[in-house]
This record gives structure tokens, C-alpha cells and sequence, in this order.
């Protein structure tokens, strides 16, 4: 059963649905709520990336470098998936 956010999430499935899978917090929130909402039609396309815990270090740190996480050449495996997580 998915976990009360508070009132900013809209579709509380699709939000945890989508954590789950890595991404973002914000992210996974303005999906969730951009498909809880008639007026707006979000594509389908996407979501296609395995979880984070399948990449390699290699593949996460070259992630982390695109997004700009600083401090990502000290970090281990596990923290590089929880920063990504956190952006």
C-alpha cells in the first residue's frame, strides 16, 4: 500500500510506482500528478531505463557527472544511487 506524501501527490500508486523504479522524488511526483490530471496528457513513452540497482558504478557515475552531483568521484556505489535518487 502506498505511503501518504502529503496532499502535493495526487496518484499515490503511481508515485511510489515510480520511486521504485529511481526516479526522483520531484520527478516521480510531477508525473504522478501529471497523470492524476484529466486536463494534462502525459506520454506513455519513458521509464524504459532498469532501476538503478541494475547499472554498473561505471554507468552511475557517468549519470551522477550529467546531473552535476558534486563530490561523486569519492562516493561509493549505494551513495551515488541515493544522490541520483535525491536530484
Amino acid at each position: 500500500m502506498a505511503q501518504s506524501n502529503g496532499s502535493s501527490i495526487k496518484d499515490e500508486d503511481t508515485y511510489e510506482a515510480l520511486r521504485d523504479k529511481g526516479y526522483s522524488k520531484s520527478k516521480s511526483a510531477r508525473i504522478a500528478n501529471a497523470q492524476a490530471n484529466d486536463d494534462m496528457a502525459p506520454s506513455k513513452k519513458g521509464g524504459k531505463a532498469p532501476p538503478y540497482e541494475e547499472w554498473s558504478k561505471a554507468e552511475l557515475y557517468d549519470q551522477a557527472q550529467n546531473v552535476g552531483i558534486e563530490g561523486r568521484s569519492d562516493m561509493t556505489r549505494e551513495e551515488l544511487i541515493d544522490a541520483l535518487r535525491r536530484d
